[in-house]
């Protein structure tokens, strides 16, 4: 055990003592992958702004950020009280609301692909009704992806993560097209099977932007799938509202067929929505026609889509996207907190590439890389994949979560910064940042 392991488990007890009977509850003792993290997770108590508390009362400078969905900050006073007043009118009235007329308005108005949109509860959620809608709009069966892009975890999207792919059936394999981010790959693709209904992909490359597409490449793919009269789905459930109001599709100028949301689209509560081209989204609709409505329809009922209380919190979200410079100011800190990095790993001397677009910040170690006019890192997936032992990033977030910072990790350091993030809040970051590094480098990691 080295001494940031040492250090973790003496300022943090209470979570040690609680993961023990959290292992007797939840597999893993936790109830989403991201957070299991050895020798244990953290168990927390609340949110304000940029920090959180862990039931030990360590203040944590966070970049997890509700894994993505708090572009706002914890607990933002506008969606606190839009929820507690929708809440005190009830939680779930069994009918349409103003609300949820409301919150799609806003999406409209935000996201160039949304002519329509179907909300559901979650990102997951969200890509298995693209995928059905792909289908019955297009006649086809298959879909092609991309390496590494996550689009939830039911048996179709993830094929091709390279993890948890157990009871995954092979029938589901036969409808997913693994491929490569390559332009020539796809079109030798596309040319010679007729049979693929929608492109889809994370248009900040795979893991928010851990694998970064060219903006050169969403052009070509928006040029190919339309010539091949392919539906192209952008998953915007980390980039949208946070690549820009309206997300990548936004940022780039570059318009999907469908985009897929969740995250910051509801202020920190449960929810997800498919928008895109009327035409497609209207396979959900009802024609009158008995033997259309029930063998060429798509179905999507779900108890809690756009109920009263995520839409008031989600109404409030895009008003303070759309109107307040959230997204902006979010972008900004993040580019102080990826300069400042890039400074002190420089001034230690650890070989490390710092990168990531609009408030995403991504760290990976023992390779040295630079970002194009964009802001992409332009390092082969191959250089980036292979960089360091995944482990240690597993030991950096340990060290920087001593020091009062967390970060996400997987085979890199990731980070989304909020809007509620200021100079100070950023600096005090970097400071911990440092010092963190510097237990590493002691200990001969990095």
């Amino acid at each position: 055990m080295v001494a940031a392991e040492d250090r973790y488990l003496e300022l943090h007890k209470g979570s040690a003592t609680r993961y023990e009977t959290a292992k007797s509850l939840f597999p893993d003792g936790v109830t989403h992958d991201t957070r299991w993290v050895t020798p244990f997770p953290l168990f927390m108590t609340h949110g304000k702004g940029p920090y959180k508390w862990d039931v030990d009362n360590n203040k944590i400078n966070d970049f997890v950020m509700g894994h993505g969905s708090m572009i706002l900050g914890h607990a933002h006073p506008d969606v606190v009280s839009a929820v507690q007043e929708a809440a005190s009118r009830g939680s779930h009235l069994g009918g349409n609301t103003e609300q949820e007329m409301a919150w799609a308005q806003l999406v409209c108005d935000l996201v160039p692909a949304a002519e329509k949109v179907r909300f559901t509860m979650s990102g997951t959620e969200a890509s298995l009704l693209a995928f059905r809608l792909a289908r019955a709009y297009s006649g086809k069966t298959k879909l092609l992806k991309f390496r590494n892009n996550f689009h939830g975890w039911h048996d179709y999207s993830i094929l091709g993560e390279g993890r948890g792919m157990g009871g995954v059936p092979e029938a589901a394999k036969s409808t997913m097209i693994v491929a490569d981010p390559d332009l020539q790959n796809v079109e030798e693709i596309l040319s010679k099977d007729k049979d693929i209904a929608a492109v889809i992909l994370e248009p900040s490359g795979a893991n928010a932007g851990w694998l970064p597409f060219s903006v050169d490449f969403l052009k070509g793919l928006r040029d190919l799938t339309s010539s091949y009269n392919v539906v192209l789905i952008f998953d915007e459930v980390v980039t949208g509202f946070r690549y820009a109001p309206g997300g990548a599709q936004d940022r780039f100028n570059i318009t999907p067929d469908m985009s897929i949301h969740a995250k910051a689209m509801s202020g920190g509560y449960p929810a997800g929505a498919v928008v895109g081209k009327a035409e497609i989204l209207d396979m959900i609709q009802h024609r009158g026609d008995p033997k259309w409505d029930s063998s060429s329809r798509v179905s999507h009922p779900g108890t809690f889509n756009a109920n009263p209380i995520v839409a008031s919190a989600g109404v409030a979200a895009l008003n303070l996207i759309a109107n307040h410079g959230i997204t902006q100011h979010a972008e900004e800190m993040a580019g102080r907190l990826r300069s400042g990095a890039r400074d002190i790993l420089a001034r230690l001397e650890i070989p490390a590439t710092v990168y990531g677009v609009a408030s995403v910040f991504y760290l990976i170690f023992g390779v040295s890389g630079e970002s194009d006019e964009n802001g992409i890192c332009t390092l082969p997936h191959d250089a980036i994949r292979n960089a360091a032992d995944p482990d240690i990033y597993r030991l950096a977030k340990v060290a920087f979560l001593n020091e009062g910072i967390d970060f996400m990790r997987h085979r890199a350091i990731f980070g989304l910064v909020s809007g509620s993030h200021t100079p100070s809040d950023i600096d005090h970051a970097l400071e911990g940042f440092e010092r963190g590094l510097k237990v590493l480098q002691g200990e001969g990691i990095v």
